[in-house]
């Protein structure tokens, strides 16, 4: 007997534990190597564990909804037992109940009947198994439009409870996800520990759509990405946090660290709710990187496939309501940063110059910030400096 452990795989230090969410496999079932056999969730992202040998799941040791931590073993396969399991086709008078488990061993790397992250989490509110649902994404795993689309069959018992209760003010209890209670845990914990406030300005962002505009079609062109918004507005905070370093900075007891560095988060909603990866050194990144490093962290979020190197650290975060139509906010810090930047929708509105009045397309910036080390001046100074960099986007070319 060959025994393999699975284990939890490796989590950063800033996670200390997670949850099991749903094993793919029973006891005594077949599995390839590679073959994804449950999800993980932390408190930042949703990690699958593969097997790390064909064979039988002889054990589960953790059942679904444990908490785990890093190496931790949650199963074990029997590499003997799958190989057993299946005979030569010449081989006499096989044990009938070896056919069906040589029967389940899969032949090869195909993903059916195995739901991506935000897949499950619908299945599982409509009660459906994945592997009733024909996949259509990569080698036939379940995708969040497969698992929208699926409709729970007959047997299901589900059903005429909710009928049953439908028009008798239905309620349902659920509990938060590991991630979405973290993000309630360093909201109250910004809100307690940070001396909040928020300051305003407006900017005319027709300078950056003509720009967009001329530059479009050639941009993704040559780059293969849309050039959108973000890459200015990131442009234009790096610009400002560059003249203001302590916006850039932390708190860390009674100690300012100041970061020689521009990590930006960008908060990007996902079917698990808020996530914030970091965009590395962005600085030194030109707009196609940018691009094309905010559409890479679109696409990972909706898949849940976000790792927890992509969304650690960071100094100084975008959050962009506006894709929502949002008009106003005021941004809660993501700590152990000491400000963030709320960008919002882009309304033609009536504003006055030289005496005129004109219609602009206009955007309201909203920058919360830590008045424990920030004071007011820089904060105001610093939208200032982003708003004056997006209505001459010119300078962020040339650093100026």
């Amino acid at each position: 007997m060959a025994i393999f452990e699975v284990k939890v795989p490796e989590l950063s230090e800033s996670v200390a534990e997670a949850t099991l969410l749903q094993w793919k496999k029973k006891a005594g079932e077949a599995v390839a190597a590679d073959e994804i056999l449950i999800e993980i969730e932390t408190d930042k992202v949703v990690l699958e564990v593969p097997a790390p040998s064909a064979g039988v799941l002889a054990e589960i040791v953790q059942a679904d909804g444990a908490t785990v931590v890093s190496g931790q073993v949650i199963a074990k396969i029997d590499s003997a037992a799958q190989a057993a399991a299946a005979p030569a086709p010449a081989a006499v008078a096989p044990a009938p109940a070896a056919a069906p488990v040589a029967a389940a061993a899969p032949t090869s790397n195909s993903k059916a009947g195995i739901a991506m992250p935000a897949a499950a989490k619908i299945l599982a509110e409509k009660n459906i198994n994945a592997a009733d649902v024909a996949g259509s994404g990569k080698d036939g795993r379940v995708t969040k439009g497969d698992a929208l689309a699926a409709t729970p069959t007959a047997a299901k018992p589900a059903a005429p409870v909710v009928q049953a209760i439908a028009g008798e003010r239905p309620e349902q209890r659920v509990p938060m996800t590991r991630l979405r209670a973290r993000v309630a845990e360093r909201l109250l914990q910004s809100q307690a520990t940070n001396a909040i406030l928020t300051t305003f300005n407006e900017v005319n962002m027709a300078p950056v759509m003509a720009l967009r505009k001329k530059y479009q079609e050639k941009f993704e062109k040559q780059h293969g990405v849309k050039l959108g918004f973000m890459s200015f507005f990131v442009k234009a905070a790096v610009h400002a946090l560059k003249q203001y370093p302590v916006v850039n900075a932390s708190v860390d007891g009674n100690d300012i660290i100041y970061h020689g560095y521009f990590d930006i988060g960008i908060a990007v909603g996902s079917p698990r709710g808020l996530v914030v990866p970091i965009l590395r050194d962005a600085d030194q990144l030109s707009f196609a990187d940018i691009e094309k490093k905010i559409a890479e962290f679109g696409a990972k979020a909706k898949e849940g496939k976000l790792s927890i190197e992509e969304m650690s650290g960071g100094t100084f975060s975008i959050s962009n309501g506006g894709v929502f139509g949002s008009m106003m906010s005021t941004p809660i810090i993501n700590p152990p940063q000491s400000a963030i930047l709320g960008v919002h929708a882009t309304k033609d509105r009536a504003v006055v110059e030289n005496g005129q009045v004109v219609v602009r397309p206009m955007n309201y910036l909203a920058m919360s910030y830590d008045h424990r080390i920030i004071d007011g001046r820089e904060a105001v100074l610093a939208l200032v400096a982003m708003k004056d960099a997006l209505e001459d986007p010119a300078r962020l070319l040339f650093d100026l």
